[in-house]
C-alpha cells in the first residue's frame, strides 16, 4: 500500500531523505590501497601494504606426516584457518626434491613453504608473496616450525638467476587474468628442466580454462589429481615440449 495522506482526495507519497551523514558516508571514497592486482575487486590480503586492522590468530597445519601450529592474522589469504585447496595439494602432491631450489608461489603465511621445507631439509624452500603482512608470519611460522631452509622473500628479492626444482602453488588467481598471466609465466619460466609446478586451483575459478591457456603458451600441463573441485596441475618447463620462447 501506498504510505501518505490525504488532502483533497489526492494521495501524496510518503518520500524518504536519508539524513546527510548516511549520504557522505556511502558516497566518500575509502582509504586508498595499493594493490598487485589490475581487478578492482580483488581482495584485500593482495595488499602489498597492509591497511587491515591486526586481528592475530593461531591455527594449525594437520597432515599424516606433520602438525605445525601457524600464526594468522587478518589481512592474509586463509586467515581462519588452512586453505582447503592448500591442504589438498599437501596431501596429493608429489613430494619434494630433496635438494635444490623450490618456489611457493604466493605463500601467505607459509603453510606450504614450511611443509615443503620440513619434508625436503636439504632443499632451499623460497615462500614469495608480495604482502608484507603475509611475509613477517610466514618468516615467524618458519622460525618456530623449526624450518631453517626456509626463506621468505618479496617477489625483488628472489635473485633473478634462480632456477627451480620444483614449484608448489595455490597461486593467486583472484587478482584478474591481466595480472596472473605474466605472473605464472615469469616463474614458470624459471623452472630446470626436469623440473615440475604442481599448481592447485578450483574448477570454479578456472582451473580448467587456466591449463587450456598453460598448454597454449607452451607448458606442458595436466590434471595430477581432483577432489571437491579442486584440480592439481602438473605444469612442465617449455624446454620439455621443444618450446625456446
Amino acid at each position: 500500500m501506498t504510505r501518505g495522506r490525504k488532502r483533497t482526495g489526492w494521495t501524496l507519497p510518503f518520500l524518504y531523505f536519508p539524513p546527510t551523514w548516511v549520504l557522505v558516508a556511502c558516497l566518500s571514497p575509502g582509504p586508498t590501497r595499493t594493490v598487485a592486482g589490475d581487478n578492482a575487486e580483488v581482495p584485500h590480503y593482495f595488499d602489498t601494504e597492509q591497511q587491515t586492522p591486526s586481528q592475530p590468530r593461531q591455527i594449525r597445519l594437520r597432515l599424516r606426516d606433520l602438525e605445525v601450529p601457524l600464526a594468522s592474522d587478518a589481512g592474509v589469504f586463509a586467515h581462519a584457518r588452512v586453505d582447503a585447496g592448500t591442504r589438498f595439494l599437501l596431501r596429493r602432491a608429489p613430494s619434494p626434491p630433496p635438494q635444490g631450489d623450490i618456489l611457493d608461489l604466493g605463500c601467505g603465511y607459509g603453510p606450504i613453504a614450511i611443509a615443503v621445507g620440513l619434508r625436503a631439509p636439504l632443499a632451499r624452500v623460497w615462500g614469495v608473496d608480495v604482502n608484507a603482512r603475509a611475509r613477517e608470519l610466514a618468516a615467524a611460522n618458519a622460525t618456530a616450525a623449526g624450518a631453517g631452509n626456509v626463506v621468505i622473500a618479496a617477489p625483488h628479492d628472489v635473485p633473478d638467476e634462480l632456477r627451480f626444482a620444483a614449484i608448489y602453488s595455490n597461486p593467486p588467481v583472484r587478482i584478474g587474468l591481466v595480472q596472473l598471466h605474466p605472473l605464472l609465466t615469469r616463474w614458470l619460466g624459471r623452472l630446470h628442466e626436469g623440473g615440475a609446478a604442481y599448481l592447485v586451483v578450483h574448477r570454479h575459478l578456472g582451473s580448467d580454462s587456466l591449463a587450456r591457456w598453460l598448454r597454449g603458451e607452451g607448458f606442458a600441463t595436466d590434471r595430477l589429481a581432483s577432489h571437491d573441485g579442486y584440480r592439481i596441475l602438473r605444469v612442465q618447463p617449455r624446454t620439455a615440449v621443444g618450446d625456446d620462447r
